[in-house]
């Protein structure tokens, strides 16, 4: 077994969170992609921690990062009991930074968040600081809470800003694996600005192979890109394997060293699956952050 090596860093609040050692353990040997009996009580060791460097080393990326960003995630299925045994609810959204050395694996988060179900907490405060402890210790980095009432008015159905390249008349018979050698620009022409916008962004799971449907935001400042080839090529997702952080860093690799852009940022939402959508954003300008709007597949 790999074990995590220990750390310390400080919280937002000043508060020190401590990294323990922790077994990893290979995705084959883990609990995902098998039938799983759902744990009943608090247990933060659910947590599945992957590595992001060696399909980072794979893709090209290479050190410091050409992006900064974050993994946006909601969870929609978050309960705890109080002190009386009354079942609470809340939605959580959780920030975990680009620059983390381990993303989280969906299901393990699910199986994380399901076992507080039947666990008694004093307050919603205390949820936060349990999730803020764990899931940062998970990611080797600080990750940002939030909690928010079951009710909240706060996530309005929104589409991504953008034009959209969904309506060109292209035939396609590429569904993968992906196909960066669609990426162009015109050279002849003048510099431009433009967010271009797609729904049919498709790749899937690389544990349980379920399908992964996403809308997707690419803003750049360069050259021109050829609209129907940027299409052709998410198209080329469609049968491919790969967690959506690793999608969406390969789509910015890919248009980052094909096209070459003075500044870009991709932005994928993600259709929501067991309770939990996952938002990645990188973006070549340090201090962007998208917004947590909802779209209308979420």
């Amino acid at each position: 077994m790999l074990f995590r090596r220990c750390a310390m860093i400080h919280a937002l609040s000043g508060a020190t969170i401590n990294y323990y050692h922790r077994p990893m353990t290979t995705l084959d040997s883990s609990l995902l992609g098998k039938a799983t009996v759902y744990a009943v009580r608090y247990d933060p060791d659910l947590l599945f921690p992957i590595l992001r460097a060696s399909k980072r080393e794979e893709m090209g990326v290479g050190m410091p990062l050409p992006f900064h960003g974050v993994d946006l995630w909601n969870a929609y299925e978050l309960s705890w009991l109080d002190s009386c045994g009354k079942p609470q609810l809340a939605v959580a959204e959780f920030r975990i930074p680009a620059t983390s050395p381990y993303l989280i694996e969906s299901k393990s988060l699910k199986l994380y968040l399901n076992s507080f179900s039947q666990e008694p907490i004093s307050s919603a405060e205390v949820v936060h600081a349990r999730l803020q402890r764990d899931l940062s210790a998970a990611a080797a980095q600080m990750v940002e809470v939030m909690l928010y009432p079951a009710r909240t008015d706060g996530h309005r159905f929104s589409d991504l800003a953008g034009t959209s390249i969904d309506d060109i008349v292209v035939r396609i018979d590429d569904y993968g694996p992906p196909q960066a050698g669609y990426l162009c620009v015109d050279t002849t022409g003048g510099v431009t600005e433009e967010v271009l916008v797609s729904d049919l962004l498709r790749s899937n799971c690389p544990v349980t192979g379920q399908p992964d449907w996403a809308s997707i935001q690419i803003a750049y400042h360069g050259k021109p890109m050829s609209r129907e080839g940027l299409l052709r090529y998410l198209i080329s997702f469609r049968t491919h394997s790969e967690f959506h952080e690793q999608c969406v860093e390969r789509i910015f690799m890919d248009i980052h060293t094909r096209c070459v852009p003075q500044y870009l940022a991709v932005y994928a939402r993600y259709t929501r699956r067991g309770g939990l959508d996952i938002n990645p954003y990188r973006s070549s300008r340090l201090g962007d952050m998208p917004k947590n709007l909802r779209c209308a597949r979420q």
